[in-house]
């Protein structure tokens, strides 16, 4: 047996002298409380599970690399991590599912959450986007409502009714509901489905010229997407199917990436377009601004640890880099606290120190104190500012760009109750084939629902989008579509 085998420590680095038998009086005990190292081992196993997140909490992550491939980007934004072509900037990506808990199969029919993370040189810049350019709602204050409806029940059990009562009673959701029961709906990996940031964000360039932008983060492995029964058989032979597929493929040298496009969108036309571009649950379309190329995500290197590395992951839309700033889209603007706010509950107030969120340039801020700080926590410096003894200040030129807000304050929704014509134009878009597995996703996903008051209210909808579409899922379901709305 070999001699250099390390000695067994506790959490302290105090050696071990016994780890199978627990301190007792006698034989047969009772234990004593003195057994620290009993204790320590047995409360550390109590909390190895840190609280689950709400939504996307089963997921996958790997390391890798941006690179820009497009010197003309640096006009639109003055970003100093897409300032010129050819610059790298190391990063992180995490991809998940979003209704299930931790060990749920990964095959089911649900969005894939798109969550990346670049280390640049004036900080972290997060971008958690979806793999569906669009969402099933447009304002924050329906989110808890909506993830509550793809959960459980009190009762602890899925529920279609409640799903579908939800989807009914909430038109503005048809858009995305029609790309996740699309062909789309299951991706066949984690590596063959695009990525999208959703919502509109703003562009600032060095001059303060102002942009909108919307990011579509295209698989350069091809999209690709899995049926039905294969997907379901997947469930159940292999429920960790994407996560050990990633894993497998970037072990094997076999790195996938993805192409950055944007949609440039002058500043000014959020004004006048025929849709509203702060409203996620509409789409810009690529021929009134088409994709102009940014540069390749590359990821190339597997988490050494799936708990520090991915289950410790926090990212969130707030984290925004000088040249890159939030719209006023009312989702967008209620996840900047939604998830902060999670990571501060999940993982502590000092969850930026983890190393997988670390920035890589030094942080300066007068935040001290709380759970698990281990940086110091600024030594004798000053807390507070300003102050007399040279500590960080801030810096006027990286204030955000100003933008202008008018009318009263009152709780009003957008002014376009337009739910149709993109679902509607998008069924149109599909052909005869995909229309048909269309309908008989919808179908099999509302039969069980028990209210034919329900279902007829959803048909009401795809109706309105489009007759054929409504008359066919109304045929499968064997209901007829009300007069009311012929």
């Amino acid at each position: 047996m070999s001699n250099n085998k390390k000695t067994l420590t506790t959490g302290s680095g105090i050696p071990v002298g016994d780890n199978q038998n627990s301190l007792t009086a006698g034989h047969n005990g009772p234990g004593l409380i003195q057994d620290f190292h009993l204790l320590e081992k047995l409360a550390h196993f109590n909390r190895e599970r840190i609280p689950e997140r709400v939504v996307h909490a089963k997921g996958a992550g790997a390391f890798g690399y941006f690179e820009v491939t497009n010197d003309e980007i640096s006009k639109y934004t003055k970003a100093d991590f897409l300032s010129e072509k050819g610059k790298r900037t190391d990063m992180f990506a995490r991809f998940s599912t979003v209704a299930g808990e931790l060990g749920y199969p990964d095959t089911v029919r649900d969005p894939r959450g798109f969550a990346l993370k670049f280390y640049t040189e004036e900080g972290n810049y997060d971008l958690v986007g979806n793999n569906t350019p669009v969402f099933f709602i447009r304002d924050a204050i329906k989110f808890p409502d909506f993830i509550h409806t793809q959960k459980r029940r009190p009762s602890g059990l899925k529920d279609p009714n409640m799903v579908w009562d939800f989807w009914s009673l909430s038109p503005e959701s048809l858009h995305q509901i029609t790309y996740l029961h699309g062909d789309r709906g299951i991706p066949a990996t984690f590596r063959h489905m695009n990525g999208y940031g959703s919502h509109t964000y703003k562009w600032v360039n060095d001059t303060g010229e102002a942009f909108w932008v919307k990011y579509h983060f295209v698989s350069d492995q091809g999209v690709h997407a899995l049926d039905t029964d294969l997907a379901d058989e997947l469930a159940g032979k292999n429920p960790d199917y994407h996560r050990e597929d990633l894993y497998t493929s970037i072990d094997k040298e076999d790195f996938p990436s993805w192409t950055l496009y944007v949609q440039i969108i002058p500043y000014e036309d959020y004004k006048t377009y025929k849709w509203d571009i702060f409203d996620v649950t509409k789409t810009v379309s690529k021929e009134d601004y088409p994709r102009i190329e940014v540069g390749k995500m590359v990821l190339n290197q597997n988490p050494g640890n799936h708990f520090a590395d991915v289950e410790q992951a926090a990212l969130t839309p707030g984290n925004l880099v000088p040249g890159i700033e939030a719209s006023p889209d009312k989702m967008l603007q209620g996840r900047i606290f939604s998830y902060g706010d999670t990571h501060r509950y999940r993982l502590g107030a000092n969850h930026q120190q983890i190393p997988v969120n670390r920035p890589k340039n030094e942080s300066t801020s007068y935040q001290r104190d709380g759970y698990m700080r281990v940086d110091g926590n600024g030594g004798n410096t000053p807390v507070y500012e300003p102050n007399s003894e040279n500590g960080p200040t801030e810096d006027p030129t990286k204030k955000i760009n100003p933008f202008e807000v008018y009318g009263e304050a009152d709780s009003v929704g957008y002014d376009s109750e337009d739910h149709y014509t993109q679902p509607g134009n998008l069924y149109r878009l599909m052909s005869a084939d995909e229309r048909t597995r269309l309908v008989q996703n919808f179908a099999d996903h509302m039969r069980p629902v028990e209210s034919d008051e329900i279902k007829l209210r959803q048909i009401e909808h795809f109706y309105k989008a489009d007759p054929e579409w409504g008359q066919r899922v109304a045929q499968e379901l064997g209901l007829s579509v009300p007069e009311s709305v012929k």
